[in-house]
């Protein structure tokens, strides 16, 4: 296992590139290596964005020195996060979680509401942090990958990579064939035109119907957005299916489960990344972890009939 680490690790580690045009002295060779903010979301501390607020924030030294951006790494230099040391070029093994979020958590670590965050009943992690993939909103339920690479996080979420997205929603109103077939040609929306490149019944009748959508971008409440278009309303939206994952039956709200080894090089090859070493867990960490996760689930259950009986209290002293 070290030794596929160490092969791994090579792959990783910036390379020394030195260019030395003929009439030019050695004063002028043009050394490059990673960029710092790249090398430490490719460690699995968080994403690039993340990395260049914290270097700008002072918390990065490199070889003693304050960091700054732009910064790059060869390979060679003492890396410090927060007064400890880090290791560029191995890092951690990569960990992946697969996690169906209920409706009333949101996406961020910490809520200036108050509120839930899916980041809450996530197993703790030694060493990284926990990354998502995208963005659910408050009021929809769903799939939602989590990983500890920042840099698979990013591809992932980056267009280029074109990763389809399959929500089932239901929608309140006289859905025609001219509304379905005008959401597939598209519709302007207030950042752009929009549309699903797949429509499928799912079921109902009446004005209250299902339908497996599909779409290849992820903007801010887009699918609700494009049924408002056409003067419909959803009422319930799920996410089912992100690129190649589809989230499991057996998956409840709230619960959470790793991804293999083979399932995490399926993220990878849809971010068109070379695949890292993912974590291997033993059969009595994964005991408890899916101890955990069934714990987690309850909880969200618990929490959402108590919801439920205090908006039955409130509605019914309004109504006295």
């Amino acid at each position: 296992m070290k030794d596929q680490k160490k092969k791994v690790a090579k792959q990783y580690v910036a390379k020394t590139v030195i260019a030395e045009p003929e009439g030019i002295d050695d004063e002028n060779v043009v050394v490059k290596g990673e960029k710092l903010h790249k090398a430490l979301a490719r460690a699995g501390f968080g994403s690039r964005r993340e990395m260049e607020r914290w270097i700008e924030a002072g918390r990065v030294e490199v070889d003693a020195q304050k960091a700054t951006l732009g910064d790059r790494v060869l390979g060679g230099e003492k890396v410090k996060l927060d007064g400890k040391p880090v290791d560029l070029a191995l890092g951690e093994p990569v960990r992946c979680l697969l996690y169906h979020k209920p409706v009333g958590e949101v996406c961020s670590r910490k809520d200036p509401e108050g509120r839930r965050t899916v980041f809450d009943g996530l197993p703790p992690l030694k060493n990284g942090r926990w990354i998502v993939v995208g963005r659910l909103d408050f009021t929809t339920s769903g799939l939602l990958l989590f990983t500890t690479d920042g840099e698979l996080a990013n591809a992932l979420m980056h267009p280029s990579s074109m990763i389809d997205r399959e929500y089932l929603v239901r929608v309140m109103g006289d859905v025609t064939d001219e509304h379905l077939a005008q959401l597939k040609r598209g519709v302007e929306l207030d950042d752009g035109v929009a549309r699903f490149t797949d429509i499928k019944e799912g079921g109902g009748e009446g004005i209250n119907r299902w339908f497996y959508v599909v779409l290849m971008e992820g903007r801010n409440r887009e699918v609700r957005r494009l049924w408002e278009s056409q003067g419909l309303t959803v009422s319930r939206l799920k996410r089912v299916r992100f690129g190649s994952v589809f989230i499991p039956s057996k998956l409840k709200k709230g619960q959470w489960m790793e991804l293999t080894g083979k399932d995490v090089e399926v993220a990878y090859d849809m971010a068109k990344l070379t695949p890292k070493i993912a974590s291997s867990l033993t059969d009595k960490e994964r005991d408890k972890q899916e101890r955990l996760a069934k714990k987690a689930g309850r909880r969200v259950v618990r929490r959402q009939r108590g919801e439920a009986i205090r908006a039955k209290d409130t509605s019914g002293r309004r109504s006295r």
